[in-house]
């Protein structure tokens, strides 16, 4: 781990961050890596254009998870994210550990199991979910467990409530400023995991041909009042919670907004 190389990736100068790293650091930091580092599934799905190019799987040792987000300027998905950002966390002396989640479908079943890696951070006695890696809608900011509402730049408010299920010690829900309910995002518990813990769960989203990754690419990035996305047929830009819908006609049109909005030069 080169922390200045993590830090200068994320627009981050090295020497304004302390040690051990402030709450505020870190703040900045998440909120700097969701704008610059992109959520995407291109190493799980491959490239669309190309009926060769399949997806490589992800690896998760440290190093390999670095080298790609770092060295070769890419993005990934929750394991790969808060997988390397954890580590840069350790670096700068943030007292934290990785954390089993689990994303919840839209029948409000929790399967499978630790299909969501998220870092716990505690910061002067509190503790705080700190996740650089969902897709949209995204974590901005450090979210406190004691149920501190957290509302970001674009609007969209979080919170830890409790839950009564046995296998969980807590649940994030969202709101959006233009429906004003409450949604759940997912559960998680606080048990410390290795980075391994993960491993089974990561080759299967990976890999599966049920899995929700392994079918066409997904790419998003947070901007400041909101966030970008792109599939192979559609570019979709949300500003203040209202949409605008571009068609994506072709390869070269999909390569030119991969490199412009999100910085990917692909493959």
């Amino acid at each position: 781990m080169e922390c200045h190389r993590y830090l200068e990736r994320l627009g981050v100068a090295p020497a304004s961050v302390g040690r051990p790293a402030s709450v505020a650091a870190v703040t900045s930091l998440q909120s700097a890596h969701v704008r610059t580092v992109p959520f995407e599934t291109l190493s799980v799905a491959g490239d669309p254009f190309d009926g060769d190019s399949g997806g490589t799987a992800v690896q998760l040792e440290e190093s390999a998870l670095y080298r790609k987000v770092v060295a070769d300027r890419r993005g990934g998905y929750c394991y790969e994210l808060n997988g390397v950002f954890g580590w840069l966390l350790d670096e700068l002396g943030v007292e934290r550990s990785y954390v089993a989640a689990v994303n919840l479908h839209e029948d409000g079943e929790a399967r499978p199991p630790a299909n969501h890696l998220v870092n716990l951070a505690t910061f002067g006695g509190k503790r705080y979910l700190v996740d650089v890696g969902l897709g949209t809608p995204t974590l901005r900011k450090p979210l406190p467990l004691d149920g501190t509402v957290v509302t970001d730049e674009a609007g969209v408010a979080w919170k830890v409530v409790g839950t009564e299920r046995p296998d969980a010690d807590g649940l994030t829900q969202f709101r959006c400023q233009s429906t004003g309910e409450w949604n759940d995002r997912y559960l998680f518990d606080t048990e410390p995991r290795a980075l391994s813990y993960f491993q089974a769960t990561n080759d299967y989203l990976s890999t599966a041909p049920e899995s929700p990754f392994t079918g066409s690419p997904v790419v998003t990035r947070a901007t400041d009042r909101g966030h970008v996305k792109l599939t192979p047929t559609r570019f979709v830009e949300w500003v203040d919670g209202e949409a605008t819908e571009h068609p994506v006609v072709g390869a070269e049109e999909w390569y030119e907004r991969l490199d412009e909005w999100f910085d990917i030069d692909y493959p």
